[in-house]
């Protein structure tokens, strides 16, 4: 009996997804220094784009925190303009008259005395190193979320003593760092010896008491004949009725002529600063994507240089029985592998860049998952687009012309 004649040959045995991958690899492994300098400009891309989403996330992060720890409650308002374009004043009883409110829970104020401050009487008048001499309440504190970082604030006892506190700006342009109680340091404002007796931490809501010289509302009528009007009005409220409240203030504090009084919500500023800073993390963003493509095109170079190399390695494949599909999957399989590896060592560097960067902050480091787990994957999508051409051009290759 003659053997059964077989009427096709055989269908090419199927390579599985481990297959797949271990032919892919195997490219970077014969090659691991073209490899990492491929893969470097896809981390560097993805390392960019992680950092970018991450340290604006961090930053939000920490000034919520801040804005809940100091409030979001306060409200403040200073002289406009009258309507003949000059510098209005708000009335002395702006304080009292904010006080009437009914949702405002505190209010303090703080007065231009127009003085002068300096370290000695040595140093020439008109150097005032960018510093205000203001008048203030002991209340005032409270009011702004302040606190002192060394010494103490204005009290009661003092409030008629040639006493200061200064802000933390105002201290380091001074060079005073700590207050010694047994021998105090001593600022001359006006031509006068001033006693400082504390210096604040930083007020993030009130940026202006940073880059001050306090000194007690009736010493400063009586040394520099400070005239008594509030230059600033610090009113806290309800939560829940703060905009009811700014609707108000103006009105309540100068009845005769609202126009003339600005009022504004400091948390508001902090939001549009933050706000502003994003813009320019959108413009860094832009160049994390301009250094992905970079990589992308480095990436597609080394796999089109790879099958240039590999005809022979190709011929014998097709010569053996692989088919076009299989060696293009071989080909686009180490495309992805080499940009999948680059996102990934990216996305650990962009971690870390983030997470050094906020703690130098003092931020919470917030790395959102969208952006690790879209790092990964925007590389790998890279890495499939850019081998595409190299993959195709691979599996066009004629046994015959491979292996001649």
């Amino acid at each position: 009996m003659s053997a059964p004649v077989l009427d096709k040959t055989p269908d090419p045995a199927r390579l599985g997804p481990r297959d797949v991958l271990n032919l892919g690899a195997h490219g970077m492994r014969t090659r691991p220094m073209r490899a990492v300098l491929s893969a470097l400009g896809i981390g560097i891309g993805i390392a960019a784009m992680v950092a970018v989403l991450a340290i604006p996330a961090s930053g939000a992060k920490a000034l919520q925190d801040q804005l809940a720890a100091l409030g979001t409650n306060l409200l403040t308002a200073g002289p406009g303009k009258t309507m003949f374009g000059g510098d209005a004043t708000l009335p002395d009883s702006a304080v009292p008259m904010a006080k009437r409110i009914a949702p405002v829970t505190a209010a303090s104020a703080t007065g231009t005395t127009g003085g002068s401050v300096r370290r000695t009487d040595k140093i020439d008048k008109d150097e005032t190193s960018g510093l205000g001499v203001y008048a203030a309440t002991p209340d005032l504190l409270d009011v702004i979320g302040g606190a002192v970082r060394d010494g103490q604030f204005l009290r009661d006892a003092t409030r008629d003593y040639p006493v200061v506190v200064l802000g933390s700006v105002a201290a380091a342009r001074l060079g005073i760092d700590h207050i010694d109680p047994a021998k105090p340091p001593q600022v001359y404002i006006d031509g006068k010896w001033f006693t400082v007796g504390g210096i604040l931490g930083p007020t993030p809501l009130a940026p202006e008491i940073e880059r001050s010289v306090l000194v007690g509302w009736d010493a400063a009528k009586r040394l520099l004949d400070f005239e008594g009007h509030p230059t600033t009005v610090y009113v806290r409220a309800k939560d829940s009725q703060v905009e009811n409240v700014r609707s108000v203030l103006a009105q309540t504090m100068n009845p005769e002529a609202p126009n003339e009084v600005e009022v504004r919500r400091p948390s508001e500023a902090l939001e549009a600063q933050k706000l502003t800073e994003n813009t320019y993390s959108a413009l860094f963003l832009g160049l994390g994507g301009v250094a992905l493509l970079v990589g992308g095109v480095g990436v597609a170079n080394t796999m089109v240089i790879s099958v240039l190399e590999r005809r022979r390695e190709i011929g014998l494949r097709r010569a053996l029985g692989a088919t076009k599909r299989q060696v293009r999957g071989q080909f686009l399989a180490e495309s992805v592998l080499l940009s999948g590896l680059g996102g990934i060592a990216g996305v650990l560097v962009g971690v870390l860049v983030t997470s050094g960067y906020a703690l130098s902050q003092g931020w919470p480091a917030v790395l959102p998952v969208g952006a690790l787990l879209g790092g990964v994957g925007i590389s790998a999508l890279v890495g499939a687009v850019a081998g595409a051409y190299p993959a195709m051009r691979a599996a066009r290759l004629p046994p015959t012309q491979a292996l001649a």
